[in-house]
């Protein structure tokens, strides 16, 4: 998978001299481990006068995190689509793929912090609704048929559990670093299990999306969906009877309570020791 940078570039609550809003980019790496300490990922901050906020600044930025770094990341998400433009062309001139995505965990935790403990801090300091970077819900689409699975049930497990996921075979995935999130062991992780003899197939074709979050969505009919990208939805199971939209709810719900964690796992059948596919997520107020 390599490594992967978060990036967000964008004005914050804090004034320069002449009562302008400063802009200010972050730049963090994914937490690819499940046990990778916080403290080991790279991060870069750099403040831009709002005069200056274009993307040559911003690939300048760019190559000045690379050059402090120890190595290059292969790619780059975002979650701020209003930035689209200017973030994906400073990342093609400095040679980095760039995707929007909402799988921003490192990078969604530390903006809170600042938010919350820097900002505050600071002179000209002038609080203010963060733009909300939702766009409303997207309608979600079909799976290919050739992708459809045969099978689904929802299962929790203990944060605990998954200190072995190292020695889980897992053909495709990603997961994230729990020390960042300082999940208790007991902590009861919801998942969505998918069984199918195309299991393989499917978790590649998964491998290729940014794959957001899993959500039971109050649609007609009800859908368990898939979010992935920036926008993009897929339906992973109509919910069509009352006991199916009870479980949705209750795995909503343990969401909740596990800070919008939750996996989603694709399997050949309820029998096999392997995943196919295995991928950790983290549903974020991106507001």
């Amino acid at each position: 998978m390599g490594i992967i940078w978060e990036i967000d570039f964008y004005s914050r609550p804090v004034l320069d001299e002449r009562n302008k809003k400063q802009w200010e980019v972050l730049i963090c790496e994914s937490p690819l481990r499940i046990d990778q300490p916080p403290d080991d990922l790279f991060r870069y901050s750099q403040f831009c006068a709002n005069t200056e906020v274009n993307s040559v600044w911003l690939r300048q930025a760019l190559e000045e995190a690379i050059a402090q770094a120890a190595a290059p990341p292969d790619r780059i998400r975002f979650f701020r689509r209003q930035m689209t433009n200017m973030i994906t062309k400073a990342c093609e001139d400095a040679g980095i793929p760039a995707y929007p995505s909402r799988r921003t965990v490192a990078l969604n935790q530390w903006l809170q912090a600042r938010m919350d403990q820097v900002y505050p801090a600071m002179p000209n300091y002038k609080p203010s609704a963060n733009p909300s970077v939702n766009l409303g819900d997207s309608v979600p689409q079909r799976l290919p048929d050739a992708l459809v699975g045969q099978q689904w049930t929802l299962v929790t497990l203990e944060a605990s559990a998954f200190a072995d996921f190292p020695d889980w075979a897992v053909d495709f995935g990603e997961v994230f670093s729990f020390p960042l999130l300082n999940l208790p062991p007991d902590t009861r992780i919801p998942g969505v299990l998918i069984f199918s003899p195309r299991a393989l197939p499917l978790a590649a074709w998964m491998s290729g999306l940014e794959l957001a979050f899993v959500k039971a969505l109050p649609s007609k009919p009800p859908v368990l969906a898939l979010e992935t990208g920036a926008s993009e939805s897929w339906i992973l199971a109509n919910l069509t009877t009352d006991t199916l939209n009870t479980e949705a709810q209750n795995f909503e719900n343990a969401k909740q309570k596990a800070q919008g964690v939750h996996f989603l796992a694709t399997q050949t059948d309820a029998d096999a020791d392997a995943f196919t596919g295995f991928w950790l997520m983290q549903e974020l107020n991106l507001a």
